[in-house]
């Protein structure tokens, strides 16, 4: 969903004025520390400072080129930088194991995995300005580094400290390590002189099971979770822009969004470690254009979150194993547009 505002689709007609090629550059911020297990937060991690904080900065970098008014090619590459700190990865949870609680950061930058799409309207915006729907296809290289390795402080028998080299944490890996391809979907429907409605959808499908690399080399790892998988990712929003008249070209958002990891991959197989779960938010925003320039401001704000069971979990005969996973409170992003 990266360099995308939604309720901006009229920018596809900037292009017939202004020139069919298109630069995008988008930031994306989160921080994400509370746990949930299922729909449950469990409140104590934070009340013991137990709890694992991820931060993601993300910068899109994308060009976009539209020969026709209908159709477009877009290439997009996120430049990311991740900052995990936890007790648990290190010296261990438990005040036995980590008198003193100390927290340690591994953290992972670089380029991220590469995106190629095409999207196409159904019928061309210029004849057809009040409602109209765009369908896309597109590709994902790994060109993100998914074997990422960082310093984890640990304690011997004799409580000394040693330091043991190995795969970072799978939430901040670079990228996955699969090609994957991916259907998208968007629309608006103009209700009002001032007022319209939006929607866009977006689902990777991401065939290879596994990428080989494994969460505790030198140990022989479990053929379920051992290594990390590489799974299928959605996400979708919905929602209604309102220009203000006073102000030409700048308008209001409000929409909601749901985006998340499926336990089981539609294509291929589903083993391997993945925490995953989905997130609901409320999503505000502010959008400005001019000639050929756009920007949009969204904040989505979280308003349900589920960590629900992996293919891991589910194998359990028990029933019992519901792993857990870290979400954010909100997201911050921010993309700006110049066609030229």
């Amino acid at each position: 969903m990266s360099c995308t505002a939604p309720g901006a689709s009229s920018s596809d007609l900037f292009a017939q004025k202004h020139g069919k090629w298109q630069v995008n550059t988008g930031y994306r911020y989160f921080r994400s520390f509370r746990h949930f297990r299922g729909d449950v937060q469990e409140h104590e991690r934070i009340e013991n400072h137990t709890e694992v904080v991820n931060l993601s900065h993300a910068f899109d970098l994308g060009v976009s080129f539209q020969p026709t008014t209908r159709l477009s090619f877009s290439v997009n590459l996120p430049v990311l930088h991740n900052d995990r700190s936890s007790l648990y990865e290190h010296y261990g949870n438990s005040l036995t194991a980590n008198p003193g609680q100390e927290r340690f950061h591994t953290q992972s930058a670089g380029i991220g995995d590469l995106r190629v799409s095409s999207s196409y309207w159904l019928v061309d915006p210029m004849k057809l300005k009040k409602y109209n729907v765009a369908l896309g296809l597109g590709i994902k290289l790994p060109t993100g580094n998914y074997r990422v390795e960082g310093d984890f402080h640990k304690l011997d028998k004799e409580s000394q400290e040693y330091i043991l080299r190995k795969p970072v944490d799978q939430s901040i890996q670079l990228g996955d390590g699969g090609v994957g391809f991916s259907l998208e979907g968007q629309g608006y429907w103009q209700v009002g002189k001032t007022t319209s409605l939006y929607a866009n959808g977006f689902y990777l499908f991401n065939p290879r099971e596994t990428n080989g690399v494994s969460r505790n080399p030198g140990t022989d790892p479990s053929p379920v979770d051992g290594y990390f998988s590489v799974p299928d990712q959605f996400a979708a929003r919905a929602g209604v822009n309102q220009s203000l008249p006073f102000v030409k070209g700048l308008s209001l958002m409000l929409g909601g969004r749901v985006e998340g990891v499926p336990s089981h991959d539609a294509i291929g197989g589903s083993r391997g470690f993945r925490r995953p779960g989905y997130i609901v938010s409320v999503e505000p925003g502010v959008a400005y254009m001019k000639n050929g320039f756009s920007a949009a401001v969204t904040v989505p704000v979280a308003l349900y979150r589920n960590r629900t069971k992996s293919y891991a979990d589910l194998q359990d005969p028990t029933g019992q194993k519901h792993g857990d996973a870290a979400f954010a409170d909100y997201l911050i992003s921010v993309n700006v547009s110049r066609w030229f």
